[in-house]
Order: C-alpha cells, then structure tokens, then sequence
C-alpha cells in the first residue's frame, strides 16, 4: 500500500475508482522514475465498450493508436477502452 498526498493506492500504475470526487478515477502513474497522480474519466458517464460502435468512436476520437505518456490521462482513458 502507498500513500500520496494523503491518498492510499495498491501500487503504482494501478487505477482505482474515486466515488464523490470529480472524476471517475485516479492513479498512481510512475514512468521513467517520475511519479504523478493522473485523474481520468466523467464520473457522470458509463462506459459502453461492449458496443463495437461506442468502442470505434471512443478511440478515435481521442487518438488512442497514439496515447503518449503514462503520465497522461489520455494513456489511461484509452487503456480502460
């Protein structure tokens, strides 16, 4: 268990749910010895990547052949997709 900021994770580059809070998750993100909290998603909105079609738009629309840095929110957004 690590502890950041007052914030308790199971572990580096492991996203965990963050219920109340302003969005839907958060991690941990370690890449190249550099460490960050990346916060990702609409708490507000379901994830429909069952569906071919919301799955196809999903990562088009937010490049996700090309995430970049796991430091990025867009990396996790996209691994979750």
């Amino acid at each position: 268990m690590i502890t950041y900021r007052g914030q308790k994770f199971a572990g580096y580059n492991k996203p965990k749910a963050t219920p109340g809070a302003s969005k839907k998750s958060a991690v941990l993100a370690k890449e190249d010895g550099k460490v960050r909290l990346v916060r990702f998603g609409d708490p507000k909105m379901t994830i429909k990547k069952h569906l071919p079609k919301h799955r196809k738009s999903f990562r088009a629309r937010h490049g996700c052949s090309e995430p970049g840095s796991k430091l990025k929110a867009r990396w996790w957004a996209c691994k979750s997709w």
